[in-house]
């Protein structure tokens, strides 16, 4: 598995850290944040092991359908906690909690 190096890692954890308390991201966004559109992945794989770094509201990024991480038990859990609604399919609201850049 390729991994970023530290400087880039950081930039994504910090991308993360400006997501506000109620509010979700996607992969996505969070690439594009830091102007690597098409990096959406490598977002995830950061993420992944984010808590090698300290403590990121890694919970607040969802797929582009608002879909939690398959193995991130508590991520539904953390998002509703801070307010965030899911659909009957199990997504989040995007339309009411996604935030707008």
């Amino acid at each position: 598995m390729y991994m970023a190096d530290e400087g880039l890692i950081y930039e994504i954890l910090s991308a993360v850290s400006e997501i506000p308390y109620g509010k979700v991201a996607t992969y996505g966004q969070i690439a594009k944040l830091i102007g690597r559109e098409k990096n959406s992945r490598l977002v995830g794989k950061v993420l992944s092991v984010s808590d090698w770094y300290g403590d990121f509201p890694c919970h607040r990024v969802v797929n582009h359908m608002g879909r939690t991480a398959p193995m991130f038990r508590d991520q539904r859990a953390l998002l509703e906690a801070e307010g965030v609604e899911f659909l009957s399919n199990g997504n989040v609201d995007m339309k009411r909690f996604r935030w707008e850049i």
